[in-house]
């Protein structure tokens, strides 16, 4: 930090966590009267709603990343480090980190989700989850793998077995990724892999509920489904996950599916750090926070992003877990920390809904706005502008627009490359 902010009278405040709540925080915590820790197990912020396409080979990991420290430099009372939390100690008011303690006097957590299991351990060993950009890379190397692998498939039912890729869970990850398959296996596979026939890959998606996108409104899910029937997706709805043995995916009241390959997008819950009183958290391993992100009965913590759970009447769970609502909290939670030091009264939390939306391929996508619903090339256009704009830097922006461009131009996905190929790990 600079010593121009080096004063003891400023409160101490320790963020962790660099996602889209974290950062959003420092930023409008910069050149600010307070001392403030950026805390992060990685260097570098993951634009998530895009490791979809680096899952499948249309943009480069460094395209939807970049560093905390390039964000954090600029900012003289503003510091990052590198570090893992172990755990929050709010007797001593400091948190616990691999590099050492942190002492704050106002502590934000801002630690965002991980992929639900819903409690199956085998699920988890077996199943490839995509909430992370090397989780990504390893998603891309094996199903890159498997192409590969298919040429030396002797039987037909060998070669269909390693080319059934099976998606559980028909969120907007599961129904980006599964049209993104779908693209290869059109635009792709008939140039790279003659030997193979396109009609040999399968792409599946299940669903436990009785729709795809049932956070979007009917018409968008009805839409989207129709979308992905188009491009030849295997949709199973009303289908439940029992377990998975790592060739076969045992389904609850329907025939299994022969497949070496699934991806696990059926859920997400809080990312939490220990430390915390268990009675602090509710449904979704979630910090229970009231209408401030005030943790209650916790001097001077705070939760915002997929970590917090603001209960209401409206959302009586708390918000949805996703972006929109963490790219708000962050800001407004940085104005009513300066108004508490003001000593002027905080202002409640209002979530607004600008809306959702969902890209199924090439000029395929819907999206649900406050006062209408929008489908295909025109919701796609929307869809790519708004994620142009949501990424940290200019650079990000202007290398994903150049591969979008390039993908769309040449109908392929130039960045297939297994760089570290990918072993699945059978639990012993």
């Amino acid at each position: 930090m600079s010593e121009k902010f080096q004063d003891h009278h400023y409160p101490k405040i320790v963020i962790v966590g660099g996602g889209f709540a974290g950062l959003e925080l420092a930023k409008k915590l910069s050149h600010k009267p307070v001392n403030a820790y950026l805390i992060d197990k990685h260097n570098y912020h993951t634009f998530q709603p895009l490791l979809y396409q680096v899952a499948t080979g249309g943009l480069g990991s460094d395209s939807i990343a970049y560093p905390l420290r390039k964000v954090i430099g600029p900012m003289p009372n503003v510091a990052y480090r590198m570090a893992e939390v172990l755990s929050i100690n709010s007797k001593n008011k400091c948190v616990e980190t691999s590099v050492g303690d942190f002492e704050y006097d106002i502590l934000v957590l801002a630690t965002g989700s991980t992929t639900n299991y819903f409690g199956n351990k085998e699920l988890e060993a077996l199943t490839m989850p995509i909430k992370s950009i090397s989780q990504a890379l390893d998603i891309r190397s094996y199903f890159l793998q498997e192409f590969e692998k298919a040429f030396t498939e002797q039987s037909i039912s060998s070669k269909e077995e390693t080319l059934n890729f099976v998606i559980v869970g028909a969120g907007p990850t599961g129904v980006e990724l599964a049209g993104a398959m779908a693209e290869i296996r059109k635009n792709v596979m008939p140039h790279d892999y003659r030997e193979l026939d396109p009609k040999q890959m399968r792409i599946h998606l299940v669903e436990a509920g009785n729709r795809v996108l049932a956070s979007m409104s009917e018409k968008s899910s009805a839409a989207a489904q129709k979308f992905l029937e188009e491009m030849g997706i295997d949709i199973h709805l009303n289908t439940m996950v029992t377990g998975y043995d790592g060739r076969e995916l045992h389904l609850k009241g329907h025939a299994s599916l022969h497949a070496e390959t699934v991806i696990w997008s059926a859920g997400v819950m809080g990312d939490m750090p220990s430390g915390l009183p268990e009675d602090k958290i509710i449904r979704g391993n979630r910090i229970r926070v009231n209408e401030f992100a005030e943790v209650e009965g916790e001097e001077g913590i705070y939760a915002i992003g997929d970590i917090a759970a603001m209960v209401s009447e409206q959302y009586p769970h708390g918000h949805p877990m996703v972006a929109s609502v963490a790219v708000q909290q962050g800001p407004w939670l940085a104005k009513n920390i300066l108004r508490k030091l003001m000593q002027k009264e905080a202002i409640p939390f209002v979530y607004k809904d600008k809306g959702s939306m969902a890209t199924i391929g090439r000029n395929r996508a819907v999206v649900d706005l406050p006062f209408m619903h929008i489908k295909g090339w025109f919701a796609w256009y929307i869809w790519m502008f708004v994620h142009l704009l949501l990424l940290v830097s200019f650079r990000n922006r202007l290398i994903v627009f150049v591969n979008w461009a390039w993908n769309y131009i040449s109908y392929e996905r130039a960045i297939r490359l297994i760089i570290r190929p990918y072993t699945k790990k059978y639990p012993k």
